[in-house]
């Protein structure tokens, strides 16, 4: 086997490697949702909310949702594409599609002789290997540059730190953040207690399974995910019962507003006794009496002048 050869093995080695990532990088933004996750943060639905001090990591993409990318309208049939690149049963988006062609065309075409441009033989051989080892190297660093660009950590649009009044005894939200807000939608602190109060409340709803009362207090998409992970219970003939959910921390990720209809993203952490009991005797089938914390971005939205509800829920990573 001669040097040509052995490098050839070497690249194909390689693009075996990257083509059974491939698939893993287009996906590692899922994680699995809590009962309620998904819904809609208009325009920014695609967009990863900035980090707080409650919740200082990455924040997952919608799970479910019936906005379409790039679209602020809510209610729209869900999309069959989803962001950069994509998400889990949507389609692969702009970068995931050109990703996977190239790589997939390219790669599988080294694998079979053909390297990513169906063949350069003879003087050029060497001078070809080179060059689709450059191309895998850029794609590779292109992806990795836009990854961490997302991830990046990004301070929270809220009030200047020390400006507004300092946090209650009785709530968990804090009002002293760092970072200029460039937020045009001012979130009093009404709001934030607003925010505690829908926390408890849809919590409670839930575990009585009260969909008449959820409607009063989250958009009808949210609604719609409740009933149907509501009607999975009773198929399973469990009850969800969440209880004694206390507010630890919270504070403001983005406010902003699209037409008539204002939207402010909040980091919540808090306490709760999450349980799954047998609907007919009320055995515990899963989770502790104990208490459990738990970090969640939660988005609500109101139209001008009208009340807070619940428009969005995503778990942190």
């Amino acid at each position: 086997m001669n040097f040509s050869q052995r490098t050839r093995g070497i690249v194909r080695a390689i693009a075996v490697a990257m083509a059974l990532a491939l698939p893993v990088v287009m996906t590692v933004s899922a994680a699995d949702a809590r009962v309620g996750g998904g819904g809609s943060r208009g325009s920014r639905t695609f967009s990863a909310p900035p980090s707080t001090n409650t919740a200082p990591g990455s924040v997952a993409p919608m799970n479910r949702t019936f906005s379409q990318p790039g679209s602020p309208n809510v209610g729209a049939p869900a999309a069959n594409s989803g962001g950069l690149f994509g998400r889990p049963g949507m389609g692969r988006g702009l970068l995931g599609g050109l990703a996977a062609g190239f790589l997939g065309a390219g790669l599988f075409g080294m694998l079979f002789g053909g390297g990513l441009f169906s063949g350069l033989g003879g003087l050029s051989s060497i001078l070809g290997l080179l060059l689709q080892i450059g191309l895998i190297v850029l794609v590779a660093r292109l992806v990795m540059s836009w990854w961490q660009r997302r991830n990046a950590p990004a301070y929270a649009s809220g009030p200047a730190a020390g400006v507004g009044p300092q946090p209650s005894s009785r709530s968990g939200f804090g009002f002293g953040l760092g970072g200029a807000s460039s937020a045009p939608v001012e979130i009093a602190p009404a709001d934030y207690e607003t925010f505690e109060r829908l926390l408890g409340e849809i919590q409670t709803a839930w575990s009585n399974e009260d969909i008449a009362k959820l409607h009063t207090l989250a958009t009808p998409e949210m609604v719609s995910y409740f009933s149907k992970d509501l009607e999975e219970n009773k198929a399973r003939n469990v009850t969800n019962k969440v209880t004694n959910v206390k507010l630890l921390q919270g504070d403001l990720a983005e406010a902003w507003r699209e037409g008539d209809s204002e939207y402010a993203t909040v980091a919540m952490r808090y306490s709760l006794v999450d349980t799954m009991r047998d609907r007919g005797t009320g055995r515990l089938v899963d989770g502790s009496e104990q208490p459990e914390e738990v970090t969640e971005v939660w988005t609500f939205v109101r139209q001008r002048g009208g009340s807070w509800e619940l428009s969005a829920i995503q778990q942190t990573n």
